[in-house]
């Protein structure tokens, strides 16, 4: 029997509300659970006394038998320094642009550099007609 210890959601609607409880690993996010460890509250602010609330000796004890943070759980667990700090990875970036575009991009900032050079020469040219047409 694998246990976890892990967030079990409550609250209402854009109102969550999560107890960290230990259950087994097959069983539902919302279901079934061995015990109670204490809660986790995102709605107040982050040093709030109720934002976290830990029994710390059932903690350890439940690590001690075996149980596995999740890694969320395992996050707020390393703060108090019951376990290890997780390796997170770094999330991918969805709005940065792809190497294509990076390379379309480069490429047309050359041209847009080779542009604006040559055309300098031929500026006043275009400037003479418009001149031209205000004396008329």
């Amino acid at each position: 029997m694998a246990l976890k210890i892990r967030l079990s959601r409550g609250g209402a609607k854009k109102r969550p509300f999560y107890k960290i409880v230990v259950a087994e690993a097959l069983s539902p996010r919302d279901g079934k659970f061995i015990e109670r460890l204490g809660s986790y509250n995102p709605m107040v602010a982050k040093d709030h006394a109720e934002r976290l609330v830990l029994d710390l000796e059932r903690v350890k004890y439940w690590i001690s038998k075996g149980a596995q943070p999740t890694l969320r759980v395992a996050k707020m667990l390393s703060s108090d320094g019951l376990v290890k700090a997780p390796v997170i990875r770094d999330q991918p970036i969805k709005s940065a642009p792809g190497k294509k575009r990076k390379e379309r991009e480069a490429e047309a900032a050359e041209k847009l550099a080779s542009a604006a050079e040559a055309p300098a020469e031929e500026a006043p040219a275009a400037e003479a007609p418009a001149e031209e047409d205000k004396k008329e």
